[in-house]
């Protein structure tokens, strides 16, 4: 399994997330934003960005390869691409 790694920080009422998936030389950069209303709309019981946005990758990396994942987007982004994601994730941040 690849490692996700996700920093998140507050940037224009919401977070910016750095994330990198990979230890190896192959390693992928990522920079995602997660609006105020997004984390409302994504983020479960207990909204939380990190946890938000790490499982949002481990549901991209099932569906696709590091390589193919938008280097920067706003987090709503993956719904227009995969529609199952509201309820995808809804499911696994109820875990």
């Amino acid at each position: 399994m690849t490692h996700v790694y996700v920093t998140c920080l507050p940037a224009n009422g919401g977070q910016r997330c750095a994330i990198r998936v990979g230890d190896d030389a192959g390693a992928t950069t990522h920079e995602v934003t997660v609006s105020a209303d997004a984390l409302e709309r994504y983020g479960g019981p207990r909204p939380d960005a990190q946890s938000l946005v790490h499982e949002s990758f481990v549901f991209l990396l099932e569906r696709e390869p590091r390589d193919s994942i938008l280097r920067r987007f706003d987090l709503p982004v993956i719904e227009r691409y995969f529609p199952e994601y509201p309820v995808e994730i809804e499911r696994r941040l109820r875990r």
